[in-house]
């Protein structure tokens, strides 16, 4: 019998990696200054969400060469998943990650109307402060969850193992890339 993938915490990677503790309350300026210490570039805008997901890819990410799964992200980093009830500072979300690659991202969908309008607000603040990766308010969304919406998990596969497989970026493997409007 093979052995199960080994489950890596994503605060305490964060931490050997890094020695920053993301179960502590941590600025954007500490995170900013620890990327400076480590040479990772950043936008100037980026939020707290934006800078630990910076970090990470650059630092921890680039350590999980063998199969792993990855477990308790950051809230900040996951606007959509659901809180983990052991601990708020976390979301319900597991990555399988092998040679340095994301291959899989899952998570439960967040149901609750008040805790999602309260992350897609602090994420339309760092959109208008520059940040154009930030989800925008949803509020076709929001309405629908407040009707109800049954626990939900989310699993993504297909494009992240083959853009593994072929050695190329997920952007360049997405089956059908989103279109952009354009005026003419």
């Amino acid at each position: 019998m093979e052995k199960p993938f080994p489950i890596v915490d994503y605060f305490d990677a964060f931490q050997k990696e890094t020695g920053l503790d993301l179960s502590q309350e941590i600025s954007v300026e500490t995170l900013m200054t620890k990327a400076q210490e480590l040479g990772i570039k950043y936008e100037k805008n980026y939020g707290k969400g934006r800078m630990i997901d910076t970090i990470y890819k650059k630092t921890v990410r680039l350590k999980l060469i063998q199969p792993c799964f990855l477990v308790g992200h950051p809230l900040e980093v996951s606007p959509l998943a659901k809180k983990d009830p052991q601990n708020p500072a976390k979301v319900l979300r597991f990555q399988v990650v092998a040679g340095t690659a994301e291959l899989c991202n899952a998570f439960a969908e967040l149901n609750d109307p008040i805790d999602q309008r309260q992350r897609f607000e602090a994420q339309m603040a760092l959109r208008e402060a520059g940040d154009a990766e930030a989800q925008m308010i949803d509020e076709d969304f929001v309405q629908a969850l407040e009707y109800g919406m049954p626990p939900a998990f989310g699993f993504g596969l297909s494009e992240r193992f083959f853009a593994f497989l072929m050695d190329k970026s997920v952007r360049e493997c997405v089956i059908f890339p989103p279109m952009k409007d354009r005026e003419q």
